[in-house]
């Protein structure tokens, strides 16, 4: 098999034309001309899904086309789907089916928009942008030095946000800064034996730059209740007259899923903030689904209150509704509706993990697929449509009657409590018990390997309770990586977080065994063996050797470049785990290779048996777009029945990807 050379490795943003001038240009046409990897479209006409960009939607609420309503502009980063986007609204609507998206520019990191006597603005730090929707970022009017705001944050910085409010309301324009902090938090590997974070909380601060004569002047961190302003990063600072007093409220986002209200009870000339309290009404506090929230302040609806545009942290967009009223001194918002979109390509979340099998025994694949919120879709293959399937929009699955979602909550990532709505689902499917129907196995942020028993039939799947995946540990006791605060249940399976477990009978002998990382990062084997009434896995054996580099990281370089037993994970704590990988005969030799994630995939080719040793050589990727700065996570599919397996991969952009097999049949 020829592997191509990846000197040339293409992203999305690179492949934006320079010189536009309020001229959109169509990202996936721009993607064919890749000569790899393409999107997965739905193909599926009238259908509509959540609006979404790629990785961490920051929104743009502006009338972009200049026809009266309301567009959407989002700057997303992450890979390969970044870049600034429009969302066109073509009905007028307040919650419009949006236009598919079209590329505008390169991602904008840290771009904001403030709204001046009812005119967008928009900043970045340091700078205002002049002439956004006809050059984006490329000119720029200096504001105020961004390193001055800097100095004063002594941790890990991740969020900083300028924005323009006449703050004192005496004419001329000041800036305002939200900025984060992790000095205290850290970052991972830092809960005590009963899993009480030892580490300190987020930071997010907000700073006043006052204009003073048309020249400005750092002020320092606004004050609320007494005290400095600090609400658990991101703090996306919005001003705006939130209840209608006539005065400028402030309401702030975090890291993780709420907004605050800091209330002005001092004047329009002199602001007093009252301590903040979570944004909330008659169904409770105000939430997003994920994490990395992004509030714009704007009255989207033109009815004469300041409504809220949010981004989250997997692409999508949501709006949060200001009635008007207020309850108990808090204006009353309504619940986050996400925005819709006619469909284009297929997504689901971030880091999406697509496995393909028949769920419904209609005859043809669909797609069974987690994601970083901890779900679990089932994306319904309808169809041939121009060659290629028809999908359905992904159809969240239950268990036991509730929807599927695993989270970390306060203390189940390595990394800390700023993940807590963070789930990393990664899954197989297969028959587990025996039985006939195909079952759930689902590994997560955990390292907790599960599976759902499908009580259904094949053609109408209904999953059980969870349940853990069961092994023989004899006497030893049961092992976990050893940085985990907690300690497995008996018999139960516990490795390395975010990998997949893979089921496949790996020994033919009519029993689904498991291929998956031990605690230690090691591809291991899990054999699947009946006792008594019961079916165990044996404890693992490490039976997948390198002709070349035994040790990676959990991207695929290289971190032990001799042969010896695969270890796909040499690292520790939040950065152990985090392989995904399918086993197929990819190279249609008669042995099954093993695809792993890297920034796209790579191949490990199986050279043969040697000693009770599975033989693997590293091949190197398989095509040349980089679809990971997390990881990706590949499994195969036969939409044309030739028997030759292609290639289907989740991106971190929520995306999947496909790409034809190269290889012939002998």
């Amino acid at each position: 098999m020829k592997i191509r050379n990846i000197s040339g490795i293409l992203s999305v943003s690179c492949l934006v034309v320079i010189g536009l001038v309020n001229k959109p240009i169509d990202v996936n046409a721009q993607l064919t001309k890749a000569p790899d990897f393409q999107f997965l479209k739905y193909n599926n006409p009238g259908l509509t899904v959540d609006l979404g960009v790629g990785l961490w939607a920051w929104p743009i609420p502006i009338d972009y086309d200049e026809d009266g309503d309301m567009d959407l502009v989002v700057s997303s980063q992450g890979k390969p789907f970044n870049g600034v986007y429009l969302f066109e609204n073509t009905s007028g609507d307040k919650n419009p089916v949006f236009a598919k998206p079209v590329l505008l520019a390169k991602s904008i990191k840290d771009i904001q928009v403030s709204f001046i006597d009812g005119k967008p603005r928009f900043t970045v730090p340091g700078a205002e942008l002049i002439n956004f929707t006809k050059t984006f970022a490329k000119e720029k009017k200096k504001l105020f030095p961004a390193d001055s705001i800097m100095k004063d944050i002594k941790g890990r910085n991740r969020f900083n946000q300028w924005k323009l409010v006449d703050y004192d309301h005496d004419g001329d324009v000041d800036i305002v800064v939200g900025v984060d902090d992790w000095i205290d938090y850290g970052w991972d590997n830092a809960y005590d034996k009963k899993g009480n974070w030892t580490n300190g909380p987020l930071h997010g601060y907000v700073y006043l730059i006052e204009n003073q004569n048309g020249n400005y002047v750092n002020k320092g961190r606004i004050k609320a209740g007494g005290k400095e302003l600090d609400v658990y990063g991101a703090p996306t600072p919005n001003f705006a007259d939130f209840d209608g007093d006539g005065d400028l409220d402030l309401i702030c986002g975090e890291f993780l899923d709420k907004l605050t209200y800091f209330e002005n009870f001092g004047t329009k000339e002199k602001p007093v903030y009252a301590q903040g309290r979570h944004l909330a009404n008659d169904a409770g506090v105000i939430k997003m689904d994920l994490e990395m929230i992004i509030p714009v302040s704007v009255d989207w609806d033109k009815d004469g209150h300041v409504d809220l545009v949010v981004g989250d942290e997997d692409g999508r967009v949501a709006f949060i509704e200001n009635t008007g009223k207020v309850k108990n001194g808090m204006p009353q918002f309504k619940s986050p509706v996400y925005f819709k979109q006619e469909a284009d390509n297929v997504k689901f979340g971030a880091l999406v993990t697509p496995f393909s099998t028949d769920w419904d025994g209609d005859g043809d694949e669909d797609i069974i697929c987690g994601n970083s919120a901890g779900h679990i879709a089932f994306i319904e293959n309808l169809g041939g449509y121009n060659g290629m399937p028809r999908w359905a929009a992904p159809k969240l699955l239950q268990s036991d009657g509730k929807v599927i979602r695993i989270q970390a909550g306060n203390n189940a990532s390595i990394q800390g409590p700023a993940e807590a709505k963070w789930g990393y689902t990664t899954l197989s499917v297969a028959d587990w018990d025996g039985d006939g129907p195909k079952d759930l196995i689902v590994n997560s942020i955990w390292g907790k390997v599960v599976w759902y028993k499908n009580t259904g039939t094949k053609t109408a799947p209904k999953l059980a309770k969870e349940q853990q995946v069961n092994v023989d540990w004899g006497n030893s006791a049961v092992p976990k990586p050893t940085w985990n605060w907690w300690s497995p249940e008996p018999k139960s399976l516990v490795t390395q977080w975010r990998t997949t477990p893979y089921a496949i009978d790996w020994n033919k002998d009519g029993l689904t065994d498991l291929v998956m990382l031990d605690t230690g990062g090691y591809l291991s084997y899990f054999e699947r063996f009946k006792k008594g009434n019961e079916l165990l896995l044996k404890q693992p054996k490490r039976i997948f050797q390198a002709t070349d580099f035994a040790g990676y990281n959990g991207n695929h370089k290289v971190t032990d470049s001799l042969a010896g037993l695969i270890r796909l994970n040499t690292l520790k704590f939040g950065a152990s785990g985090r392989r995904k990988f399918t086993i197929v005969d990819w190279d249609l030799d008669g042995k099954p290779d093993i695809l792993v994630n890297s920034i796209n995939v790579s191949l490990m080719k199986n050279m043969g048996v040697k000693n009770g040793l599975v033989q693997l050589k590293d091949q190197g990727l398989l095509a040349e777009l980089v679809l990971a700065g997390h990881d990706t996570s590949p499994t195969t599919v036969d939409w044309n029945k030739d028997g030759i397996p292609d290639l289907l991969v989740g991106a971190e952009d929520g995306h999947i990807y496909y790409l034809p097999n190269p290889e012939k049949k002998k």
